[in-house]
């Protein structure tokens, strides 16, 4: 039997977060939904899903960000490609597992997908001192491409 550490509160959760959640949990496993913070409890789990999202979102920009700089930046890609390439799979590679964690974030993706992309572009620019209107504004490939991990752009 699992017992609570000491009944949760607001005023634990600002003085003791980890204890708090500790309490919390274990209130939960014991069904002592009466003692448990719930307005703490609702803004954390909402503060969960938005850092899935934030994640996910971070994630698509930077493997778009490699993906134009490995099409684009003729001057750097002999030296970095092999570097890019990697960053490209594992980036296609946490997606992939947050998508596989969390399958209702696919329309959250493709809804983001052009933002991403418009974003990726001013990071390339920046990062390669390309002009920005070296990159297309149309994406250079489908999200289903994008996340494919045999597709590199010609």
């Amino acid at each position: 039997m699992v017992t609570p550490i000491q009944s949760s509160t607001p005023v634990l959760y600002e003085q003791d977060y980890y204890l708090w959640l500790r309490t919390t949990i274990n209130q939960l496993r014991s069904g002592q939904f009466v003692s448990i913070d719930v307005d703490n409890l609702i803004e954390e789990l909402e503060s969960m899903g938005r850092s899935e999202k934030r994640a996910i979102k971070s994630l698509l920009i930077r493997l778009l960000e490699h993906l134009l700089k490995l099409k684009f930046w003729d001057s750097e890609r002999e030296r970095n490609q092999g570097h890019w390439k990697g960053e490209i799979r594992t980036f296609r590679r946490e997606i992939k597992d947050d998508l596989k964690d969390s399958p209702s974030l696919k329309p959250y993706i493709l809804e983001i997908f052009d933002e991403c992309y418009l974003q990726a572009i001013a990071q390339a620019s920046d990062r390669s001192q390309l002009p920005i209107n070296t990159f297309p504004t149309t994406p250079i490939g489908s999200l289903e491409q994008i996340l494919d991990e045999n597709w590199f752009p010609e």
